[in-house]
């Protein structure tokens, strides 16, 4: 991955508009150490309810760093209540260290609704005050209104950091200053390029501890005077099917491989089912794809995402099944009942953050196990090195393989019906 250098993008002779990108000294926290974030003690923080393992921890250097990049500014706005604003705070470390920084309130966007949970429990665990506690909102223009800080982690899709870098340059204050970090080895001199594409000025901190913060001042007239780029369509010919979609969803407007080898064989799945759902939906391709082949169904589709949660609908309304295609943010399937659905389909996420990790299908499993009605089949496409199949035999039934090629494996998995003990409480047999 390319770090990011500041005079190679100032200096660039291609460039249609001048960038001011400079090198910022790295910052100390008010006690004069290093990586200290705002007071916060990050090591009583979790991720729960998302993905809890070893190595997996829900703050790292990168949120300490632009805590301690935004000290100054979020001093001066202390007195001022709503003054700042933080976007994609994975677990809560962001928010929370400038509420402990003297910030009031405090306004939130998370992309998955665990996160947004797990911020809840760590306000909790930190003793903050119910009325003191950031409150969370859709990612729109009364989000940023006004704002005069902004705290982001930086995501790792482009198309994410350039719909939230317009949303802030629209809507915010004309003075907001936007501290954007993250590890360095996610980052990429693009990221730069967006960022200059909304803000007259982008300074380039020194790494520490692995980390940087971007820091982006002036909103340029020019770009905010242009129409709005999201969300963005696009229309697979092969397929058929228009895709719409907001930054950061999985595979933008495009259809996956996955998803598309996935669609080749789903024709055959339990053809007699009155509803299924789309699990971990998406842009919703899976979803507007069944109730276009199969006029009458009624496709439940879901994700963690809020990004996801808004373009499903839209591509269901693109492609004219709006009125067949029901959509939710949730945690799995949280919001449907045990055993009432007989087909859920599912191409199911295997990082969790930039680690790649099998808890998340684990859960995804466990849960279709779950809402599938005995003799319901989970529909699974997934890369063939990760090696499903014995995990779907244990948490959901006898599972047979539809299709492979060299990258991915579909899979029906049966779900068995429950197993009676061996022995009643009358029956003399009880060990």
């Amino acid at each position: 991955m390319s770090r990011i250098r500041g005079p190679r993008l100032a200096n660039r002779p291609d460039r249609r508009h001048r960038l001011d990108v400079r090198r910022r000294p790295c910052s100390a926290s008010p006690d004069g150490r290093r990586g200290y974030g705002a007071g916060v003690d990050f090591d009583a923080l979790r991720r729960h309810p998302d993905l809890e393992a070893p190595g997996l921890t829900a703050a790292d250097a990168a949120d300490r760093l632009i805590l301690d990049e935004s000290a100054s500014a979020l001093a001066e706005v202390a007195s001022r209540p709503g003054s700042v604003v933080v976007i994609d705070d994975a677990y809560g470390a962001l928010a929370l260290g400038a509420i402990e920084a003297g910030a009031s309130g405090v306004r939130v966007h998370q992309d998955p609704v665990t996160g947004e949970r797990a911020l809840a429990g760590n306000a909790g665990r930190l003793g903050i005050a119910a009325d003191e506690r950031p409150t969370s909102l859709p990612l729109d223009p009364g989000l940023v209104a006004d704002a005069r800080v902004v705290l982001m982690r930086l995501p790792r899709a482009l198309d994410r950091l350039d719909e939230v870098a317009e949303l802030v340059a629209r809507h915010a204050g004309p003075g907001v200053r936007v501290f954007a970090g993250g590890r360095v080895k996610h980052m990429s001199l693009a990221m730069n390029d967006v960022l200059a594409r909304w803000f007259a000025r982008v300074d380039v901190t020194h790494a520490r501890q692995k980390s940087r913060v971007l820091v982006a001042t002036g909103p340029r007239p020019d770009a905010i005077a242009s129409a709005t780029h999201w969300p963005r369509a696009a229309r697979d010919e092969e397929l058929g099917l228009a895709v719409v979609a907001h930054g950061g969803v999985f595979a933008g407007t495009t259809v996956d491989i996955g998803t598309r080898f996935l669609l080749g064989v789903l024709g055959d799945a339990v053809t007699d089912a009155a509803t299924a759902v789309d699990l971990a939906c998406g842009s919703g391709v899976v979803a507007a794809w069944l109730a276009r082949e199969r006029p009458g169904l009624v496709v439940r589709a879901s994700d963690r995402s809020a990004a996801a949660a808004a373009s499903a609908p839209l591509t269901a309304a693109a492609n004219g099944v709006a009125d067949r295609v029901e959509v939710a943010r949730a945690d799995g399937l949280e919001h449907l009942p045990d055993a009432s659905e007989r087909l859920v389909v599912l191409n199911p996420p295997f990082h969790s953050d930039a680690a790649v990790h099998t808890g998340i299908a684990t859960h995804l499993f466990a849960e279709a196990a779950r809402v599938l009605a005995p003799g319901g089949e989970l529909w699974c496409v997934w890369n063939s090195h990760l090696r499903y199949r014995p995990l779907l035999e244990r948490l959901v039934g006898p599972t047979r393989q539809v299709a492979r090629n060299p990258k991915f494996t579909v899979t029906a998995s049966v779900r068995r019906a429950p197993t009676r003990p061996s022995w009643t409480r009358d029956s003399g047999d009880m060990p």
